[in-house]
């Protein structure tokens, strides 16, 4: 007589199946994406650090350059660099300049591993897609600052939002190519002369 066969408790019910938390990966991206460069970061790697398969990271973010996209939104949502509140209504034009310069040497090496601006770096990807989005919110943070800027400067807003991007675009890469604290700031310092020079009036 054969033997009645008894099921386990794992093949009478299955396990419940994982949620994935999308919001939590894309932080967890970010912070790679961040720390490596977009371009150094494969599919293999993403899915390895978010504990997911290809197919669900295709699912749950369209692709990689759609996650990274998603990275962008949350990285600038954070106010990594706040300019919206550094450049305010009111506030004399060299000090604020000179203020965002200094704020943003400061917080690109804040993190050992995370430096510079993911922004920044997005837009120097070799990744044609990586760079188009990066190029969108990057095009949005100059014309704010030109906006900015037009107000006191109406004649010369865009050669001086122009050394204000360029110098914040230096400062990203400085910091990502490992220049100190102590050394950022100090040039950052010597920005903020140099800006308030071009618009302070020489007395003849």
């Amino acid at each position: 007589m054969q033997g009645i066969k008894h099921m386990s408790d794992s093949e009478k019910q299955k396990a419940p199946r994982r949620i994935f938390d999308r919001a939590s990966g894309v932080q967890t991206a970010k912070a790679l994406f961040h720390q490596r460069g977009y371009d150094a970061v494969g599919i293999t790697e993403l899915t390895k650090k978010l504990n997911i398969n290809p197919p669900s990271l295709y699912a749950a973010y369209g692709s990689k350059s759609g996650l990274f996209e998603r990275c962008l939104n949350l990285y600038v949502a954070e106010g990594n660099l706040p300019a919206d509140k550094i450049l305010t209504q009111g506030r004399p034009l060299d000090e604020a300049v000179s203020d965002l310069f200094m704020t943003a040497a400061r917080l690109y090496v804040r993190s050992p591993a995370q430096r510079g601006c993911l922004v920044a770096e997005g837009m120097r990807a070799d990744d044609p897609q990586a760079r188009e989005l990066a190029s969108r919110y990057g095009e949005a943070g100059i014309q704010f600052i030109r906006s900015y800027i037009r107000q006191c400067e109406p004649s010369r807003d865009r050669e001086l939002s122009d050394f204000v991007v360029t110098t914040l675009r230096g400062f990203s890469a400085a910091a990502v190519t490992g220049l100190s604290k102590a050394r950022l700031t100090a040039v950052a310092q010597m920005a903020g002369q140099a800006f308030s020079a071009l618009v302070t009036p020489i007395n003849v």
